[in-house]
């Protein structure tokens, strides 16, 4: 049974930091790229951060480039998403995918919700 589930979201104040993690199982976890993603109300869903099966590519929106990194621990089978310097516009749902794009897999987590707020 398949399963990615989010954790780490809160109320954080504008400047704080948040690492947000998503564990997973039910799949070989090391072969899988992984995507966070965002979703604020009103909002289209936008990819956040990307990491490769074994971590030596990451990829990040120009919005949160120097305040966001990703990272993966393949012996965990848990992605994190690690927030500084966190925005106002960073309040959004977040959620974690999986991907293997020759194995057709495409699992997605419940979300994790984030609010920046003063």
């Amino acid at each position: 049974q398949v399963q990615v589930v989010e954790s780490g979201g809160g109320l954080v104040q504008p400047g704080g930091s948040l690492r947000l993690s998503c564990a997973a199982s039910g799949f070989t976890f090391s072969t899988y790229i992984m995507t966070w993603y965002r979703q604020a109300p009103g909002k289209e869903r936008e990819l956040v951060a990307d990491i490769t099966a074994t971590g030596s590519y990451t990829d990040y929106a120009d919005s949160v480039k120097g305040r966001f990194t990703i990272s993966r621990d393949n012996a965990k089978n848990t992605v994190y998403l690690q927030m500084n310097s966190l925005k106002p516009e960073d309040t959004a749902m977040y959620y974690c995918n999986a991907k293997h794009y020759a194995l057709g897999g495409d699992y997605w987590g419940q979300g994790t919700q984030v609010t920046v707020s003063s």
